[in-house]
C-alpha cells in the first residue's frame, strides 16, 4: 500500500525571505515562491521535510559566504532538518543535508553557532521546558544540555549571540515574565544555570520575543493584547550583580492596537511590526503611532511574518492558508489625503450642486446658478465653461470622454431641456426639449464597436419614457444628435431609469429603474426604419446650412425642421420587478458575459439572458453594514470592485479578496460625488455643506499583492467531491466543494499532477456555519466544454441552500471557471418570521442546525409538467428531529436508525407544485429498525451497494470504534426473509418488503481518538479517519477487520473525509478537512501482496458468502451520518 500527499492547505506557520524568493512553512512542508517572476508570484516547489511535525520556524545560515546556494534550518515540534537551496539554475532546487534530527522536547528557537570548520553544523536549540541543547547536527548527537533554574514551560524564546560561550536565551514563561540567562552563567547547587534578569509587566503569557542589538531594545508580544518595548542595552555585556530577581528594566513603550492576542512582534531599524489573532498586521513607529494596518486575511489569525528591509516588503501568512505581500510605507499612511478646493470664483456665482470627474485630471462642477466650471487637478486652475440661468436651482450633469479624446457634456433641467456640448467648444452647443416636465435621469452608455466619434445618451422624464440618442462629434464640436429609440418604462411612482448598459450580443440593452426593477429591451426594434430616415438625413438635430441660424442660438424647439420626434415607444422584453427594493437600482454592468447590478438594498446581483429573458443567478453582499452599493468596476485582472457607502464613509470593496481597499469619511451617499482611477492614481471628489473636497491616492503600489490566495477563515466542517475532469495539458483535475465555520462554501480545483489548488468561486449566502454538503448529478445539459452539478449546503439556523454549478473547461483554452446559479433556499423558522401575532407562538429553537444531508438515490427524483426536476433530500437536525426524506441516520446517542420512506416518496410524487422557494418538508413516520451501534455519538456512516438488494454498512463513533453490518433487502415471504432471526440480526417486514441487518466485525480501539469518517472502498477494503490525524485502511476478510496500514495527515481536528477513484485502477483519492485541507493519493496493491495483522473480530454471519460476492457498483452513496439505500 502506498499513500502520498497530493496537496495541503493548512495555516501558514513560518515565513522567511531568501534573496528574491520566499520560503513558507505549511504543515510539514516548505514551499518556495519566486517574487521576481515575469509571470507574477508563483510557487516553484514544495517538499515535505519534517515528516509528521509541523514547521514552526525557518532560519537561514547568517555566516554563509554569498553564493548561489543558501542553507536553511527548518524546525518544528521535536524535529530539525537542514536544507540547501540552490537558486542559480532556471528552476531552484531544495536538497536535504542529512536526516531529520529528533529531540526529546519541543523546539522554540534555533540559533546557528560559529565553528572552526565551515562544514560543521552546530546549533543552539531552546526547548519547551526552559533548557538549551548544543546540537552537532552532522553527528546527530547532543553535545550538551543546560537547564535554567526557572522550572516552567515556555511559550516563546529568543537567542542572542552566535557563539556558545556568549549565547544568551530570553525565555517567555508561563508566569508572564521574560527570563534572561546565559549558557555559561553561574549554576546553583542543582547544576541549573541561574537567571540573570527577570522582566515583568505583562498580564498574560508571552508569545513572541525579538531583540534588536543595534538599538539595545527588546520587544515582547503577549496574551494581554499588548506589545512592550524594554530598554535592555547591550546584552553581550554581563549584568553586574545579577541575582535573578525581578529587574527594574525600563519599559519604553506599551502598544495597544490589536483587538485580540498578539502572536508575534518584529523590530526594524525604524519600525515595529506585529501580527495577531485579529488577522491584522500593524506597523508602528518608535513613537507609538500606528503607521499602517494591513487587513487582508480571513478568520482569526495571522500566524507568520517575514520582512525584507532592503525592498520594504512585508509578508504575512494566515490561518486561512493565504500569503499576502505588503509594501511598508516610508511615512505614516494617511490613506487618501482629503483636500478642500478653493472655489472663491464659484461661490460668487452660486453653490456647487453636482460634480463629476471626466478623467483623473479634470473635474466639472455644476452650480445652482446654472454655471458649469472645470478644474484641472494638475494645475489647480478653474475655468468657466457655460452659464445659463434656465439651469439654475435644478440641473443634471453627465460627462463622457470619447475615444478621440473629446469630452462631451450633457445637462438637463427642470423643464425637460437637454443641452449637449463639448468642453473645447462650449459655445457651439445643441439644445432641445426632449421631455414634458423635468429631466429625472441623464447618463451615457458605451456600445461595443461604436465609432470613437460617437456616444450614446439616455434620458428619462416624468412621462415614463426613456429616450436613446446618438451624439456624433467631429473634431472638437458636436455635429449631430440623432434619436435612436424610445422605451416605455413600467408604471410606478418613481418612473425613470437610473442606469443603462448595452449587451455585447443579440442587440439588447438592460436598464435599471428607480423602483428597483431590471428591464431588458431590444436595440434593433425599428432599425430598418431608422436606417432609412438617417440615410435621408432626417435626424433629431443635424447641423446644416438651413439650420445654421438656430444652431448659432443653440436652441431648437419641438417641431422645428431640425427635429424629428418619435412618439412610438418600445416595451420591455423582460422585467424583474423590484429586484433591488424600493430604493432603486444604482448601476448596471456587463462583464465577462454576465450582467451585474447594484442597489441600495446592499446587494450586487449577477444575471444572464436566456431566450431574451432576464435570469437571476446570484445575489451577493459585501461587508456587514455596507447597505448602499452604487457602482461596480472591473479591473484589468477581471476582479470586481464595489463602490458604496458604509454609514458615512465611502468604501471601495474588492469582491474577490473580501477586503476594503479604500475608506473615506465623506458624510454618506446623499450628496454629489464621483470616483475615477488610473493605473497609478485614484481620485474621489464630493460636495459637503456647499464645499468641494477631493481625495487623491496611489493605486499603483504592490501593497496588496496576493502570493497565495486565502481559502477559509475558520475550521472546515465538510468536503465533497463534485467531479473529475481530464486535461491534456494539466492532467486530471478534481473539482471539490468545502464548507466551513466561516459561513462560506468554496469550489476548488485540485490539479492532481502538480498538487496546485485553485479557488474557482466562493458562495457566502449562509447566515451561520456550513455543517454539511451534498452533491448530485447534472441539473441541465451542458455543451462539450461545460458540465453541471447540483450542490446542497446546510448548517446553522436550520438553513438549506441549493445551487447549480456550471463548470467550464476548455482544454488548452480559457482557464477553468465555475458559474454558480442559486436555485432555492429554505429555513425551518422562516414561516414563523412571516406570521402575524408570532409573539404568541412558540418559535423553533434558533440553535437548531442541520448536521447532515444526503440526496436520495436519483431514481426517486422525478419530473412533472410543472416541476422540471425534483430532488429528494434527507436531513438530520441537531435537536434529533427528522425533516427530510431518508432511509438511514445516525445520531449522538450512538444509534443507527432505519426509516421506511416509500410512503413519503409516493406523496411527494403526487404533489404537482412546490411552494415558493422550491423546498417542501415531508413528515416521516416512526423508524422501522434501530441499531445500538456505538457507546456514544456516531460521526461516520457509509453504505456501499454490493449487488442488487445487498449492501455493506460501516460506521465510526466517538468511542474510537469502527463497526460493519450487512443489509439484505428481499421480498417478504422469500426463502431468505423467512429464515429465523438470530441474536446478531435485526429484521423489518412490511408491505411485501423484508430488510434484514446482520452484525459484522468490529474494532473497538480502531483509533486513539474519535472516528470522524469511514468509507467502504470495495467489498474488501475500508478506510477510516480520526482526529488523531490518522488515515487507516482495513481489510474485510473472512477473519474480520484486519489492519492494513495507517498514514499521518497534517490536518488537525479532522472533521470530514471524502473519497473518489483516481485515474488508475486501484487508486483512491482522499480529501481530509478540519484545520485545513489535505488531498492524499492511495495506491492499492494486488490482493496476494496484502500484509495484514491479526484482526479484532466479532460475530459475522454469512461472511464467506459476502466476501465471494463481486461488487456490481463502483459508486458510493451517501454522506456522513445520513445514508440512502434505495
Amino acid at each position: 500500500m502506498q499513500c502520498e500527499s497530493v496537496s495541503l492547505l493548512s495555516p501558514i506557520t513560518a515565513l522567511q525571505f531568501v534573496g528574491d524568493m520566499l520560503v513558507s512553512g505549511e504543515g510539514a512542508s516548505v514551499n518556495l515562491y519566486t517574487l521576481n517572476s515575469a509571470n507574477g508570484y508563483e510557487r516553484k516547489l514544495s517538499c515535505n521535510v519534517l515528516q509528521n511535525y509541523c514547521v514552526h520556524g525557518i532560519k537561514p545560515w547568517p555566516l554563509h559566504v554569498q553564493t548561489n546556494s543558501s542553507r536553511l534550518a527548518v524546525f518544528g515540534a521535536k524535529g530539525l532538518i537542514v536544507l540547501e537551496l540552490e537558486s542559480c539554475a532556471r528552476e531552484p532546487k531544495l536538497q536535504r543535508i542529512g536526516q531529520l534530527h529528533e529531540l526529546h522536547d519541543w523546539i522554540w528557537d534555533l540559533q546557528w553557532l560559529e565553528s572552526d570548520c565551515e562544514s560543521d553544523l552546530y546549533f543552539g536549540l531552546a526547548l519547551g521546558h526552559n533548557s538549551v541543547v548544543l546540537c552537532d547536527y552532522k553527528a546527530r548527537r547532543t553535545l550538551r544540555e543546560v537547564h535554567c533554574d526557572v522550572k516552567c514551560i515556555l511559550y516563546s524564546a529568543c537567542f542572542v549571540g552566535h557563539n556558545w560561550d556568549e549565547l544568551i536565551l530570553i525565555s517567555g514563561t508561563v508566569f508572564n515574565q521574560l527570563v534572561l540567562w546565559r549558557m555559561e552563567g553561574p549554576t546553583n547547587e542543582d547544576g541549573r544555570v541561574q537567571t540573570e534578569r527577570r522582566i515583568s509587566g505583562h498580564s498574560g503569557v508571552i508569545f513572541s520575543i525579538h531583540y534588536l542589538e543595534k538599538n539595545g531594545v527588546l520587544a515582547s508580544a503577549s496574551d494581554d493584547r499588548s506589545i512592550r518595548l524594554w530598554e535592555v542595552g547591550n546584552l553581550h555585556q554581563a549584568l553586574n550583580g545579577g541575582d535573578g530577581e525581578v529587574d527594574s528594566v525600563q519599559c519604553l513603550l506599551r502598544l495597544y492596537g490589536h483587538q485580540s492576542r498578539v502572536w508575534s512582534v518584529r523590530l526594524m531599524e525604524d519600525r515595529i511590526i506585529s501580527i495577531g489573532e485579529d488577522s491584522a498586521c500593524i506597523v508602528w513607529s518608535y513613537d507609538g503611532d500606528i503607521i499602517d494596518c494591513f487587513k487582508g486575511h480571513k478568520g482569526r489569525s495571522v500566524r507568520a511574518l517575514a520582512v525584507n528591509e532592503d525592498k520594504g516588503w512585508l509578508v504575512t501568512g494566515g490561518a486561512d492558508s493565504g500569503i499576502r505581500l505588503w509594501k511598508i510605507q516610508g511615512k505614516k499612511a494617511e490613506g487618501m489625503a482629503i483636500i478642500q478646493l478653493k472655489c472663491g470664483e464659484i461661490c460668487k456665482r452660486g453653490t456647487p450642486k453636482a460634480l463629476t470627474l471626466a478623467d483623473p485630471t479634470l473635474l466639472l462642477v455644476l452650480t445652482d446658478a446654472g454655471s458649469i466650471y472645470s478644474y484641472c487637478l494638475a494645475s489647480g486652475q478653474w475655468k468657466l465653461i457655460m452659464e445659463d440661468a434656465s439651469y439654475q436651482s435644478y440641473g443634471l450633469l453627465a460627462v463622457r470622454r470619447l475615444g478621440n479624446g473629446c469630452v462631451v457634456c450633457a445637462v438637463g433641467n427642470i423643464d425637460g431641456w437637454v443641452k449637449i456640448f463639448t468642453l473645447s467648444e462650449p459655445v457651439e452647443m445643441l439644445e432641445n426639449r426632449v421631455h414634458q416636465g423635468k429631466v429625472h435621469s441623464l447618463g451615457w452608455a458605451s456600445q461595443e464597436g461604436q465609432s470613437p466619434d460617437e456616444c450614446h445618451l439616455f434620458s428619462s422624464g416624468a412621462d415614463g419614457i426613456m429616450i436613446w440618442r446618438v451624439v456624433s462629434c467631429k473634431g472638437d464640436r458636436v455635429v449631430s444628435v440623432a434619436e435612436k429609440c424610445r422605451y416605455l418604462l413600467p408604471l410606478c411612482k418613481h418612473r425613470w431609469h437610473t442606469s443603462v448598459v448595452f449587451l455585447s450580443e443579440a442587440h439588447l440593452l438592460v436598464c435599471g429603474d428607480r423602483r428597483g426593477s431590471l428591464l431588458l429591451y431590444s436595440c434593433a426594434g425599428r432599425d430598418r426604419d431608422k436606417q432609412q430616415r438617417l440615410s435621408e438625413g432626417s435626424v433629431d438635430v443635424v447641423v446644416s446650412d438651413d439650420t445654421a441660424g438656430g444652431y448659432r442660438q443653440g436652441r431648437f424647439l419641438p417641431g422645428s425642421p431640425g427635429i424629428v420626434s418619435q412618439p412610438d415607444c418600445e416595451g420591455p422584453l423582460s422585467i424583474l420587478p423590484g429586484l433591488h427594493g424600493k430604493l432603486g437600482v444604482t448601476s448596471v454592468l456587463f462583464h465577462d458575459g454576465f450582467i451585474y447590478s447594484t442597489g441600495r438594498d446592499g446587494y450586487y446581483r449577477q444575471l444572464t439572458v436566456e431566450d431574451k429573458k432576464l435570469k437571476l443567478l446570484r445575489s451577493q453582499r459585501t461587508c456587514k453594514g455596507m447597505d448602499w452599493l452604487e457602482r461596480l468596476l472591473a479591473t484589468p485582472e477581471g476582479d470586481l470592485l464595489v463602490l458604496g457607502f458604509h454609514s458615512t464613509n465611502f468604501v471601495l470593496w474588492n469582491a474577490k479578496t473580501s477586503e476594503k481597499l479604500l475608506c473615506i469619511p465623506c458624510g454618506g451617499g446623499h450628496r454629489s460625488w464621483s470616483y475615477c482611477n488610473s493605473p497609478t492614481n485614484e481620485f474621489f471628489a464630493y460636495i459637503k455643506s456647499g464645499d468641494i473636497f477631493i481625495c487623491q491616492g496611489n493605486s499603483g503600489d504592490c501593497s496588496r499583492t496576493v502570493i497565495k490566495e486565502c481559502m477559509h477563515g475558520r475550521e472546515l466542517t465538510c468536503v465533497r467531491f463534485v467531479k473529475r475532469l481530464e486535461s491534456s495539458a494539466a492532467g486530471p483535475i478534481s473539482i471539490m466543494a468545502t464548507g466551513s465555520e466561516d459561513t462560506t462554501v468554496n469550489i476548488l480545483a485540485v490539479y492532481e499532477s502538480s498538487g496546485h489548488v485553485s479557488k474557482l468561486t466562493t458562495v457566502d449566502d449562509h447566515i451561520s456555519s456550513v455543517r454539511t454538503i451534498a452533491v448530485t448529478g447534472s441539473c441541465r445539459a451542458g455543451n462539450g466544454d461545460s458540465s453541471s452539478s447540483v450542490l446542497f449546503s446546510a448548517g446553522g439556523r436550520a438553513e438549506l441552500q441549493s445551487y447549480c454549478l456550471l463548470i467550464r473547461h476548455v482544454d488548452g483554452g480559457a482557464p477553468l471557471s465555475c458559474q454558480v446559479e442559486h436555485l432555492a433556499s429554505h429555513r425551518l423558522a422562516e414561516d414563523w418570521e412571516h406570521k402575524k401575532n408570532r409573539h404568541r407562538m412558540l418559535k423553533m429553537d434558533p440553535e437548531t442546525r442541520y448536521m447532515s444531508i444526503v440526496v436520495v438515490d436519483t431514481e426517486a427524483n422525478f419530473r412533472t409538467a410543472s416541476i422540471s426536476l425534483c430532488h429528494f433530500l434527507a436531513a438530520a437536525c441537531s435537536d434529533g428531529s427528522v425533516s427530510r426524506v431518508f432511509l438511514c441516520s445516525a445520531a449522538t446517542d450512538g444509534r443507527i436508525v432505519f426509516w421506511d420512506i416509500s410512503g413519503t416518496i409516493e406523496k411527494a410524487k403526487m404533489a404537482t407544485t412546490l411552494p415558493e422557494g422550491g423546498c417542501r418538508p415531508w413528515v416521516l413516520e416512526v423508524p422501522c429498525l434501530v441499531l445500538n451501534a456505538h457507546q456514544c455519538g456516531v460521526n461516520g456512516l457509509h453504505i456501499r451497494c454490493l449487488d442488487p438488494g445487498r449492501y455493506l454498512l460501516a460506521s465510526g463513533g466517538d468511542d474510537n470504534a469502527v463497526r460493519v453490518w450487512t443489509i439484505a433487502v428481499r421480498a417478504a415471504g422469500s426463502e431468505d426473509s423467512a429464515a429465523s432471526v438470530e441474536a446478531s440480526e435485526e429484521q423489518y417486514v412490511d408491505a411485501g418488503v423484508s430488510v434484514r441487518v446482520t452484525e459484522g466485525p468490529r474494532v473497538d480501539s480502531a483509533h486513539a481518538a474519535h472516528v470522524t469518517g469511514v468509507k467502504v472502498l470495495s467489498p474488501r477494503l475500508l478506510a477510516s479517519v480520526s482526529i488523531d490525524q490518522r488515515l487507516t485502511h482495513w481489510e474485510l476478510s473472512d477473519r474480520g477487520l484486519c489492519f492494513l496500514d495507517s498514514t499521518c495527515c497534517h490536518v488537525a481536528d479532522v472533521a470530514d473525509m471524502e473519497n473518489w477513484k483516481g485515474a488508475n485502477s486501484g487508486t483512491h483519492l482522499y480529501a481530509l478537512c478540519g484545520h485545513g485541507l489535505q488531498i492524499l493519493r492511495y495506491q492499492q496493491v494486488e490482493k496476494n501482496s496484502l500484509t495484514t495483522q491479526t484482526p479484532n473480530t466479532g460475530d459475522w454471519k454469512q461472511k464467506e458468502k459476502l466476501m465471494e460476492t463481486p461488487s456490481s457498483s463502483d459508486g458510493m452513496y451517501g454522506e456522513t451520518e445520513l445514508e440512502s439505500l434505495f
